[in-house]
């Protein structure tokens, strides 16, 4: 297969696919996570700004930690560390910049709120959007593939020698598949134990990304590759943690209200 464009035309513009992609399935999760906040009760008056606020801090956050960590061919090149559109955003570096953003406009603008349960409505659409975005994005940029590979999947990408490990859409259908067991599991296992379905979207996609990173970039002595896998690790670690901490929660909060409902059967 023949590598795809990374760029088209329209008189004397030039459009590249990679950031227009991005920018459907940004917009796509947007849509999806007002709906879901709407259903979960939030006010959404301040929402477009949150959503703002959380792209730009994301795209900051995910290019910075690109360049830093591949600093030797971005060094002595200025007007390199702002061409997005030729790939080069790192997933963890946009998390790690938007997490505390997005946690302090949570707290200023639903204040009482349950993050949780914030928590909880919003994941799963990321997690769409996400997935849409590795198809639309990822694999029209620039150096889109993993590691070289003869097998009948392999795919040409601009700026790569050989066939390459198609890494965006396996990637999508990976968030794709979790998307579907998030959903499942919100509506017929965990839903009712709030932070769970937050939890299990943490753990899994940490995990996941981790292998993904080792096992199909090939890029293992690589530090910006290393550091990709010790975030991913440690983003599972946590969702581990929060899931073990709801669910206890949970089994408290129940215990709790058995007691209480047995003490009034007792009063005589």
């Amino acid at each position: 297969m023949s590598a795809f464009p990374t760029s088209f035309h329209l008189g004397p513009l030039t459009f590249h696919v990679y950031g227009f992609g991005l920018a459907i399935a940004a917009y796509v999760a947007y849509l999806y996570s007002r709906r879901r906040l709407t259903r979960a009760g939030f006010d959404l008056a301040r929402y477009g700004q949150f959503t703002g606020a959380l792209v730009v801090s994301a795209l900051i956050g995910a290019r910075a930690a690109h360049v830093a960590t591949n600093w030797g061919y971005y060094a002595g090149h200025p007007a390199r560390w702002l061409a997005i559109w030729q790939g080069g955003l790192s997933s963890f570096g946009g998390i790690g910049f938007a997490l505390p953003v997005g946690l302090y406009l949570q707290r200023r603008w639903w204040p009482g709120s349950s993050l949780a349960r914030f928590c909880d409505a919003l994941l799963p659409a990321l997690v769409a959007g996400w997935s849409l975005g590795r198809f639309l994005g990822p694999q029209f940029m620039v150096q889109g593939g993993g590691h070289l590979t003869h097998q009948w999947f392999g795919m040409h990408y601009v700026g790569q020698v050989g066939k390459r490990v198609p890494v965006p859409i396996i990637q999508g259908l990976e968030d794709g598949l979790l998307w579907v067991v998030l959903i499942r599991l919100e509506r017929r296992v965990v839903g009712r134990i709030v932070g769970v379905t937050s939890a299990v979207a943490m753990t899994v996609w940490g995990l996941v990304r981790a292998l993904d990173e080792r096992l199909l970039l090939g890029q293992q002595s690589h530090s910006g590759s290393l550091g990709v896998q010790g975030a991913a690790l440690l983003l599972a670690l946590a969702g581990i943690v929060l899931g073990v901490r709801q669910v206890r929660r949970y089994r408290r909060d129940a215990r709790s209200l058995d007691d209480r409902l047995e003490a009034r059967r007792e009063v005589p």
